[in-house]
């Protein structure tokens, strides 16, 4: 799923230049923006991957690895001791970036669903590399329902298996879901959601059913 991300990010960047030369070089943002508005290039392609449906996990199903992270909330950090002390399961997802057309997609119909997540006893926290400025302009700008985090360095989207590094345009978080239990076990991994972002909030709700035993 990861070289499906990387492919796909490329092949944006190419379809963005019209000569390949150092000087079309694109930024990290420019070229996230990019390659997010070009997702629809992965229908026109065949199967390279496994179903997303079927993902299994980018590390061992296990304790999810610890963290301490700012967040938007202008609440100081959030730890996944904080988010198990909720007594929730946690939905934490990784995504490339900010304001992109297709994590914006992905953020609005978490948002959108956010209502049924939570009969269901879950949180939803969202983790990027970008900065905490930007996650906060993208959260207030959404009106969404949930808060952000930012992963400077990319040192837990390391952790977590979910980090992608593209010379040139440097680390960010490959788009990814963990459905973590409220006794801190990852129960379940989205690894590839690139190919199916508007349906991805649904599947996570079945998903969810599923491990709960309310399918």
């Amino acid at each position: 799923p990861a070289m499906k991300t990387i492919l796909l990010l490329l092949l944006s960047f190419l379809l963005s230049c019209s000569s390949y030369t150092p000087s079309s070089l694109l930024s990290r943002s420019k070229f996230l923006k990019t390659a997010s508005s070009s997702a629809a290039i992965l229908t026109l392609l065949p199967p390279l991957f496994p179903s997303p449906a079927s993902a299994s996990s980018a590390i061992p199903v296990g304790p999810a690895p610890p963290f301490s992270l700012p967040n938007t909330r202008d609440s100081g950090t959030t730890t996944l001791t904080s988010l198990l002390a909720t007594k929730k399961w946690t939905i934490l997802y990784f995504y490339p970036g900010a304001f992109t057309s297709g994590c914006t997609l992905e953020a609005r119909n978490f948002s959108r669903d956010y209502d049924e997540i939570k009969n269901l006893n879950a949180q939803v926290v969202g983790v990027s590399v970008d900065s905490v400025e930007k996650n906060k302009q993208f959260c207030e700008s959404e009106n969404l329902s949930f808060y952000m985090l930012s992963d400077a360095g990319g040192n837990v989207s390391k952790a977590y298996g979910s980090s992608l590094s593209i010379p040139g345009f440097g680390t960010f978080s490959n788009r990814q879901t963990y459905l973590i239990d409220p006794e801190g076990k990852i129960q379940w991994v989205f690894t590839d959601v690139e190919s199916h972002v508007a349906r991805h909030s649904g599947e996570v709700i079945d998903k969810l059913k599923e491990l709960q035993g309310k399918a």
